[in-house]
């Protein structure tokens, strides 16, 4: 029981004394002197600003816009301007080169070789009709049971060159290669319908051959026209309407046989 009590005095044994509690309590007591003393100060002053925020406190700048005419700071029309030039931009389709009405008209022009061709139209670079137009070609030799799209790419390709070639000499303004490529291969869409005709009867006849030789005079015929108006080259549509005969030639060849 001794070594209990002498732990059990050890465990709460203590350095705390009277004397300091009472100098504790003389420090809060001073303490609170000091608080009412500061509490009786700020009491006697009348509060100013009791009622008032502290914003309606400072200096107010002058309004100078007019009723429903606010002005505005330059980071808020730096701001405007900012969004405003969404609104401005032109859609992702044209800017990507497809335009569906351009295309649509296009394709009406070489449907109908009687109608004249508008230049500025014609002279675009558009690859999405013609690249339509030859996967459309092949797939319907494919259904007629010939795999030809690599002919039909590899034709497509030498053909561009040589008559880029050609109009080159032939004309004063010049051309593109893409205006070549667009204009030859809108005018592959006649071929498309050879090839379909492929799928339903055997073209290799007189009837066939017929059918063949009209629908390279529609191509071609359909081609020269629109060289001629987006080149200005008046006078010279026999001259460009026969290597293009020959170019659709090869495409119906690889159509009939």
């Amino acid at each position: 029981m001794s070594n209990f009590e002498q732990f059990h005095f050890d465990f709460y044994q203590s350095n705390y004394t009277i004397d300091d509690q009472e100098e504790g309590y003389n420090s809060y007591g001073s303490n609170e002197n000091l608080c009412g003393n500061r509490k009786s100060q700020t009491g006697e002053q009348p509060p100013a600003s009791g009622f008032a925020p502290s914003e309606m406190l400072l200096s107010s700048q002058s309004y100078t816009g007019q009723i429903l005419q606010p002005t505005y700071s330059p980071s808020t029309l730096s701001y405007l301007s900012y969004t405003d030039g969404f609104d401005e931009e032109p859609p992702l389709l044209e800017e990507l080169g497809i335009n569906f009405e351009h295309i649509w008209q296009k394709t009406l022009t070489v449907l109908n070789p009687m109608k004249p061709a508008d230049g500025s139209i014609m002279n675009e670079t558009d690859l999405t009709g013609p690249m339509v137009f030859c996967l459309a070609l092949g797939a319907t030799l494919l259904l007629a049971g010939k795999v030809h799209f690599g002919y039909v790419y590899g034709l497509s390709a030498i053909g561009c060159l040589a008559m880029h070639a050609l109009l080159n000499l032939m004309s004063i303004p010049g051309v593109s290669h893409g205006c070549v490529a667009s204009v030859l291969g809108y005018c592959l869409l006649p071929m498309v319908i050879l090839s379909s005709s492929a799928v339903v009867f055997s073209l290799q006849g007189i009837l066939g051959t017929l059918l063949a030789l009209l629908i390279i005079g529609w191509c071609s015929l359909s081609a020269s026209k629109i060289f001629t108006s987006a080149l200005a080259m008046e006078g010279q549509q026999l001259l460009i309407a026969y290597p293009c005969a020959l170019l659709y030639g090869l495409f119906a060849l690889l159509t009939v046989f």
